[in-house]
């Protein structure tokens, strides 16, 4: 018979789940890479966002966002239903909040496609839980071609979103990570090493103080 258990009776091997943010100026690609961990990742849930803009063609409502009013929105942020809410090219943004502190709890990641603004919050309301993480396209000329490619905008609303990306990356250095994004498996791979080692920092892991007391046991000395 052992000396000691080799894991206390009753530890929990539950770890707290992070928020993982990723943002970028329209067109660099964070929501591809965010499609990909998601499917590498089975931990990893995504933050399904409220917004005031109108479905784009083939999005679904409560799968890409939930789509509401104005006054929807504006009464979420009164009852305090929101962890953060932002306006981003003309629409409001924002995340609700149960179902993001249901699942930390839980022990699941949460993944957030963000701008910059939301992410000042999130890390205002949760900074222990939140790995901030900003792409960048290779080059200008990149981004506005990826733009053009998706055809999900008019001409009008790509120039207006070209004409942000110079305010949108003067924010990239308040981000704990930056990644540029030439080739997406390599920025995918770089996003899961972030993950991988943000969920093995010690705060993550509460299970730890009482795990550890097993090697602070006497151990009796043989006669």
């Amino acid at each position: 018979m052992p000396l000691v258990s080799p894991v206390p009776s009753g530890v929990r091997f539950q770890r707290r789940g992070l928020m993982l943010v990723l943002s970028s100026p329209s067109g660099a690609g964070k929501t591809t890479i965010s499609r990909r961990l998601l499917a590498l990742e089975p931990e990893v849930v995504m933050s399904v966002s409220v917004t005031t803009r109108p479905p784009r063609p083939g999005e679904i409502d409560g799968v890409d966002y939930f789509f509401v009013d104005d006054a929807t929105f504006t009464r979420m942020v009164e009852h305090g239903e929101l962890l953060e809410h932002a306006l981003v090219y003309g629409h409001r943004y924002g995340t609700p909040r149960r179902a993001v502190e249901e699942a930390l709890a839980a022990g699941r990641d949460v993944l957030f496609d963000i701008d910059w603004q939301g992410a000042q919050q999130l890390r205002e309301a949760a900074a222990d839980d939140v790995v901030t993480v900003f792409i960048l396209a290779p080059s200008l000329a990149a981004l506005e071609e990826r733009l053009r490619r998706r055809a999900q905008d008019s001409e009008a609303v790509v120039r207006y979103r070209l004409a942000q990306v110079a305010a949108d990356v003067t924010h990239w250095a308040e981000y704990e990570y930056v990644i540029v994004n030439a080739d997406l498996e390599a920025s995918v791979a770089a996003v899961r090493a972030i993950l991988a080692a943000e969920r093995l920092k010690r705060r993550r892991q509460p299970y730890l103080s009482e795990f550890v007391q097993q090697f602070r046991v006497a151990i009796p000395q043989a006669k």
